[in-house]
């Protein structure tokens, strides 16, 4: 798709640029008196913990930001592979890989050696990233994407709207509430700041509060919550721009260091035409800010024009621009409760996205770390407040979450210095000069992070299972579930099995049989199904309530490696009576093919066959044999409540 022609806009890219219009200012309605799920900040993290809440119709969710509309422009860009597997759970993926510009190169420029004044190519490669997923990791305005999570919010069953226009003045927790599942321990203060609400004061009563305000998160502070690590002390300018020029590789990701003049990385952008350039700046004194750097757009043009000779750039717009410091920060604790806790406390207050982490923006990783820590606590939530799990699931949003916002921190410090060539405050000049060569070792090197494609969570009672690894070497227990291909029985079609892991709530069990047919009442893959059907221990039974569905909490779905199977000749559980007139599902078994198959890609024992239990965050929980029902159900049986 290509759009941008005549000057940016933004807004639906569905729409043509010349019938693009700006977006009318949100009406303001009073907030909620009382709420159970109280979200601050419509940024990445917020708007994907309400697009998760907004499925479920017995939670009441508000969510609240200062700005008077939504984003619509600049901020981040880069959308991970990961970040688009999590939008196909909320059924958005389509529209992000269709309006994404897909980055599939990236090249590499130093000072020409004969005469370095100018600069160079020294490689051009292939994207590091490709074939860690069914997505391709693209680029596209973070406020395009901002869009998509509200329209799912809109459209889903609790209408679920944004209130803009609001400060948070303070947040206060009942401690004597806390423990009380039942109970609003938390008291929000809110204060109008449109010009007709004249200041003012809302008041809005929470079981629970999500903080994802951004790095200066008013949250955080009301929480006592400090931050940890390194200060800014080096400053960039980036802006993105509509230009003509005649450097060659404008439409590639692009690395570029000068002799005297500095560095600038360059990233095509969604359209076709727009471009964002990261320009890098003098270091900051200490005690100060990147708003304390007197630069305009013209000066950050000026530079990059500099560090590009012998090339031309002709900007003709600048869509956005900014400056930033480089520091990295992360949030001592995740939650309300102080340091040390036992397992008993409840949480009742969380901080996310860049309200527990901060960095720079050059890896592309804030949006796509934000995205999926509220991704992760999500569903937590749900269950817990749906009287689902036990409160102590909540505990593990911190414990995985930090893990990774720590790999983060550390990876950004290593490549802030890489893509430097002036020192920053403390360093040598010799320190800050770094050969290019290390930047594509950086990047293979940590693909898989860039990516989201290789976190993983710590073992625990969600990430279990570990010596049944080699049942499914491609399944890796921690990481989500790498999706393959697979047939389907009742029809042929050929369906991505990760696609079936929707952003509902419910867990996944994915049975990969073994060698014996699932028709031969001998085998151990129909005894595991007979066990699931019909065994008052079976996890399946054991949780779902009287009445619902049977794939309303577990949805089973099975693959087998038979090729000559009749839906009507396996046990029902597979082809299930549901909904109010007992249609029967004819979705849920799956076979291998010579065109597609998942027991050879992803590592799958195919004599044994074993199960994957998939969490509804799409990582893998455990993963076990056949024949372990009563490991299966020791594993539900850990966190969650079963019904009344």
């Amino acid at each position: 798709m290509q759009y941008h022609l005549n000057g940016f806009k933004p807004g639906n890219y569905q729409v043509s640029d010349e019938a693009r219009k700006a977006y009318p200012t949100p009406p303001i309605i009073d907030l909620p008196s009382q709420v159970d799920v109280l979200i601050i900040g419509t940024g990445p993290a917020g708007l994907t913990m309400a697009r998760q809440m907004s499925e479920f119709d017995d939670i009441k969710t508000c969510i609240v930001d200062m700005a008077p509309g939504p984003l619509l422009f600049g901020r981040a860009d880069g959308i991970s592979c990961r970040t688009i597997e999590i939008m196909e759970a909320f059924n958005s993926s389509e529209m992000v890989v269709k309006e994404t510009y897909q980055l599939k190169q990236n090249t590499f420029w130093e000072p020409d050696a004969k005469n370095p004044d100018n600069i160079k190519r020294t490689e051009k490669i292939a994207d590091a990233r490709a074939g860690l997923s069914e997505f391709t990791h693209g680029i596209v305005n973070q406020a395009r994407l901002h869009e998509l999570l509200i329209d799912g919010m809109r459209n889903s069953i609790t209408n679920l709207e944004p209130h803009y226009s609001r400060e948070l003045v303070d947040l206060i927790i009942d401690d004597n509430l806390t423990q009380d599942v039942s109970a609003y321990p938390i008291t929000a203060t809110f204060k109008r700041v449109d010009e007709a609400g004249n200041g003012k004061i809302e008041t809005v009563k929470a079981r629970y509060a999500v903080g994802c305000d951004g790095g200066r998160s008013r949250v955080r502070k009301t929480l006592d919550i400090t931050m940890q690590g390194d200060s800014a002390n080096k400053a960039w300018g980036v802006m993105d721009i509509l230009l003509n020029t005649d450097f060659p590789d404008i439409r590639v990701k692009s690395f570029i260091q000068s002799k005297d003049h500095g560095a600038v990385m360059t990233i095509p952008r969604e359209g076709g035409y727009l471009c964002r350039f990261y320009v890098e700046l003098a270091h900051i004194d200490k005690g100060k800010r990147a708003c304390d750097v007197k630069l305009t757009e013209k000066d950050l043009i000026a530079t990059a024009q500099k560090i590009f000779h012998p090339y031309k750039l002709d900007v003709k717009e600048v869509a956005w621009w900014s400056i930033y410091e480089v520091g990295q920060r992360i949030a001592e604790r995740f939650d309300n409760r102080p340091l040390g806790s036992s397992e008993e406390i409840i949480p009742r207050a969380f901080v996310a996205g860049d309200a527990c982490h901060t960095h720079s923006p050059k890896g592309g990783w804030g949006l796509n770390t934000s995205l999926p820590d509220t991704f992760n606590l999500g569903w937590k939530l749900a269950a817990v407040l749906q009287g689902k799990c036990d409160p102590k699931l909540l505990h593990t949003y911190e414990t995985e979450r930090r893990k990774v916002a720590q790999q983060l921190i550390d990876a950004d410090r290593e490549l802030s210095k890489l893509v430097a060539t002036r020192p920053a405050a403390g360093e040598s000049t010799d320190q800050a000069r770094v050969d290019t060569a290390k930047i594509e070792e950086f990047m293979k090197r940590q693909s898989g992070f860039v990516s989201g494609t290789s976190i993983e969570y710590y073992p625990s009672y969600l990430c279990t299972g570990q010596n049944n690894q080699t049942l499914a070497t491609g399944f890796k227990i921690g990481q989500r579930f790498h999706s393959v291909e697979a047939q389907r029985t009742a029809d042929g079609r050929v369906q991505h099995l990760g696609h079936l892991v929707k952003a509902d709530g419910r867990w996944r069990l994915f049975v990969f049989g073994g060698e014996q047919s699932p028709t031969d009442t001998s085998s151990e893959v129909y005894k595991l199904i007979d066990y699931l059907a019909k065994d008052n221990t079976s996890p399946v039974l054991k949780y779902t309530p009287d009445g619902a569905d049977i794939d309303s909490v577990i949805d089973t779905y099975a693959i087998f490696q038979q090729q000559d199977l009749s839906m009507h000749d396996l046990p029902q559980y597979l082809w299930p009576a549901k909904g109010k007139y007992g249609l029967h599902d004819y979705e849920k078994v799956f076979q291998k093919s010579a065109e597609h198959d998942p027991y050879q890609l992803r590592g799958i024992n195919t004599e044994k066959g074993c199960m994957v239990v998939v969490r509804p965050d799409q990582h893998v929980a455990t993963i076990l044999p056949l024949t372990a029902h009563h490991e299966l159900a020791q594993f539900f049986d850990h966190f969650m409540i079963e019904p009344k």
